[in-house]
């Protein structure tokens, strides 16, 4: 079971919106060696933990609950970043693929999914 508690670990700022730096954010939380991939990996080592003392498991379903609260961080620092952001700025960003499909109402995932998929085929 767990608890959310609305505060942050940290507190999150941001002094001007910057789009493009909020694509680099969205790859620190699900990139290759992203924080959900890093977190999932402790879940699954906790669950799969089969010793009979707990203490490793517990530590292992801890420091994937800590994972969980970066996660959070970085996704308010993406939204803080996208959020009010000059018109400049925004056209800026929008000429990156996934911000630019982002910021356009699309889903980024497609974005990305469709990068992937062009840059195996060639």
């Amino acid at each position: 079971m767990y608890y959310h508690d609305s505060r942050l670990q940290y507190p999150v700022t941001v002094d001007s919106p910057d789009p493009a730096f909020a694509t680099l954010l969205q790859q620190a939380i699900g990139g290759v060696e992203g924080e959900i991939r890093v977190c999932m990996q402790y879940f699954f080592q906790a669950w799969g933990n089969r010793a009979p003392d707990t203490k490793y498991r517990d530590m292992l379903l801890h420091t994937a609950t800590e994972e969980i609260g970066h996660i959070e961080m970085l996704a308010t620092a993406v939204a803080l970043n996208l959020d009010k952001a000059p018109t400049k700025l925004q056209e800026a960003g929008a000429t990156d693929s996934i911000v630019g499909t982002v910021m356009g109402g699309g889903n980024g995932r497609h974005a990305i999914e469709g990068m992937i998929h062009k840059n195996l085929l060639s």
